[in-house]
């Protein structure tokens, strides 16, 4: 097989010279590399374009309601060390074939609400909607893993209109609650503290500490509910009382030509 095309690789740009430098060498062409220049552009796209249609979402519940439960949206692309590594691990070769077809979240979105009920709410409109394709979902929100950890991840597939035509990439979804996504903070945050290795005390406290997240998260939730219905009920209070009001204002103003007939004569 003839020697890499260096000189090819080093007018790649970072990251993605660093991305090839992980593959195997002997397997470095044009072509593959041709195709690996768009890839992470394609998935930055299609991330900018789900960024949008998510906003979207958000000022249109505002209109609605009055108020948005996202309360904010993150983005990031997979580091290429990273995506080497899930490939690997996964007992796969690491080519572009295989990172394309095993991979799902090389481009990676994270939707934070207010609620639980907000979530599966948003999950609910995706289901809806001709532009987004769902391909999968884990719920860890009603199953959550044994340290405790709770999200709602989505994979779907974002259409971009190319020359070549429409081309569907994969971004995954993680959708969370604010209290969930502090916990998932401090937890990767511990874990890279202990390098993985952490004691089994602290992963005692993590699972408690995801309780009470639980527990908060439904308690804020009721609390909602106990203020939208007071709010409700002040107004239908209010609404007689404004209507009668608005009457007796009606009685009391003058007839349109009460001016014409009254008005003195002038000589």
């Amino acid at each position: 097989m003839n020697e890499p095309d260096w000189k090819h690789l080093n007018a790649v740009p970072l990251p993605l010279q660093e991305f090839q430098l992980q593959l195997d060498q002997n397997s470095v062409n044009a072509k593959q590399l041709e195709e690996w220049r768009k890839i992470p552009v394609l998935y930055q796209l299609a991330l900018e374009e789900l960024k949008n249609k998510i906003k979207l979402i958000q000022t249109e519940w505002k209109l609605l309601d009055g108020f948005s439960p996202i309360e904010h949206i993150k983005t990031r692309i997979k580091e290429p060390h990273s995506i080497v590594e899930k490939v690997r691990r996964k007992g796969h070769e690491v080519t572009l074939d295989n990172i394309l077809r095993e991979i799902h979240d090389i481009a990676g979105m994270r939707v934070v609400c207010a609620f639980v009920k907000d979530i599966y709410r948003l999950m609910d409109h995706l289901h809806t909607r001709e532009d987004i394709r769902i391909l999968e979902v884990k719920d860890y929100i009603a199953h959550p893993k044994p340290n405790g950890y709770q999200s709602l991840h989505v994979i779907v597939e974002i259409p971009l209109i190319l020359f070549e035509g429409t081309r569907w990439i994969k971004v995954e979804i993680q959708l969370r609650t604010l209290a969930m996504d502090f916990w998932a903070s401090m937890e990767h945050i511990l874990y890279y503290k202990f390098d993985k290795k952490v004691p089994e005390h602290v992963v005692n406290g993590l699972t408690e500490a995801a309780r009470a997240t639980y527990e908060l998260d439904q308690k804020m939730l009721k609390l909602r509910g106990e203020i939208l219905s007071l709010s409700e009920e002040q107004d239908a209070e209010e609404s007689p009382a404004k209507q009668s009001e608005e009457s007796s204002l009606k009685t009391l103003s003058l007839p349109a030509d009460h001016h014409a007939t009254s008005r003195p004569q002038t000589c």
